[in-house]
């Protein structure tokens, strides 16, 4: 009897302290879910014009195509499995290799591409320095506990970055806007063009809302003597568990060239359909990676980016949102190789630059496929 009373107050007081645990952690997780790097909820005259858009239903964006979370005949349960599961080379046991370059003597007279990982690149169009989705930080996620970015020879910061004429943002999600990197480089950074209601967490941040110009689909703003436009993609948006409550944008940048911002995107008939209204492009700058049949509605599988430059009518494709963070159970490595087989196949022109290397736009250099070899 007293041998069952003592176990009877052990599994008692294991219960509290487990409930007390429970209570701790989202206690914990409200309180720094409360930090700035989570943004702002877009509020008064920005929220009443994202109110007035016809694809702002119930507090939240929604596609123009009908564009499910996941595929049909998956549950999240199998996503997680998935995750779970042990994944082949989904990081790179070497060092991912990095053209390592002084970006703050780059030859004012060229039109120019860098590439930084991931969604990351600096763009040099008309004189004018363009960068896009900056994420110099070593995690994709508000957890520093997964999605680490993978080791290379040299990292890029925010000090490498030389001063800013435009920043675009595409979308909020962490591995496109990043609050560590955005606080060190926005001092360097004169205006911002984004999607509708991402203003709300940059203003938050401490950068000047007279300086940010968010768009709508299909609206056009100049800046710096050059043209942008945003148009559709098929995704979402969010830092939080409530979802698109601002807009996911790809954007058309007109200079001297006319190059697509694609941002995040399944593949849809959006792309045909930009193709036809905007195109021809001399660039189109495509997401390919962190792909997978389950979500296969909101991330184009590697096949699907040269069809995607194909409707777009572009001379160029250039694949980015790969090598450096592992969001998807694939290969590293798969999405570089996929995309340049099916280009091959397809006779379409791809540039697939090792990461930091400046590739100038009137001297397209050739792939040298530098990720082969690599284990």
């Amino acid at each position: 009897m007293k041998i069952q009373f003592s176990m009877k107050k052990f599994l008692v007081r294991s219960m509290q302290i487990l409930l007390i645990l429970i209570v701790l952690l989202i206690v914990g997780g409200l309180l720094y879910m409360r930090h700035d790097r989570f943004g702002a909820v877009p509020s008064g005259e920005r929220l009443a014009l994202m109110e007035s858009k016809a694809n702002y239903r119930d507090g939240a964006f929604n596609n123009i195509e009908h564009t499910p979370d996941l595929a049909e005949g998956t549950s999240y349960t199998d996503v997680l499995r998935s995750f779970i599961s042990k994944r082949e080379r989904n990081s790179p046991k070497s060092l991912i290799p990095v053209k390592k370059n002084n970006l703050h003597h780059l030859p004012i007279d060229s039109n120019l591409y860098v590439w930084f990982g991931h969604s990351s690149y600096l763009l040099q169009l008309d004189g004018k320095k363009i960068l896009v989705d900056p994420v110099f930080s070593k995690y994709a996620t508000p957890v520093r506990l997964s999605v680490r970015a993978f080791n290379s020879e040299y990292s890029y910061t925010a000090e490498d970055m030389p001063e800013i004429d435009i920043l675009v943002i595409t979308h909020d999600h962490w591995d496109h806007l990043d609050y560590n990197t955005f606080m060190k480089l926005k001092h360097k950074v004169k205006h911002i063009v984004t999607g509708l209601g991402v203003g709300a967490h940059l203003e938050k941040w401490g950068y000047p809302n007279e300086n940010i110009t968010e768009l709508y689909w299909g609206d056009s703003t100049s800046v710096a003597g050059l043209k942008f436009t945003s148009a559709t993609a098929r995704h979402f948006s969010g830092r939080t568990f409530k979802r698109n409550t601002t807009l996911w944008s790809s954007f058309i940048l007109q200079g001297t060239k006319k190059i697509y911002i694609g941002g995040d995107s399944g593949y849809g008939k959006h792309f045909r359909e930009i193709g036809n209204q905007y195109g021809p492009f001399d660039f189109a700058i495509l997401e390919n990676g962190q792909y997978n049949e389950m979500w296969k509605y909101i991330h184009m599988m590697p096949e699907e980016v040269i069809t995607a430059s194909k409707d777009l009518h572009a001379q160029y494709v250039i694949p980015v949102h790969s090598a450096k963070f592992p969001l998807a159970n694939h290969a590293w490595d798969e999405p570089l190789i996929r995309v340049t087989k099916a280009a091959k196949e397809n006779q379409v022109n791809l540039i697939l630059p090792a990461i930091g290397q400046i590739v100038y736009m009137n001297d397209i250099p050739s792939n040298t496929e530098w990720w082969k070899g690599l284990e």
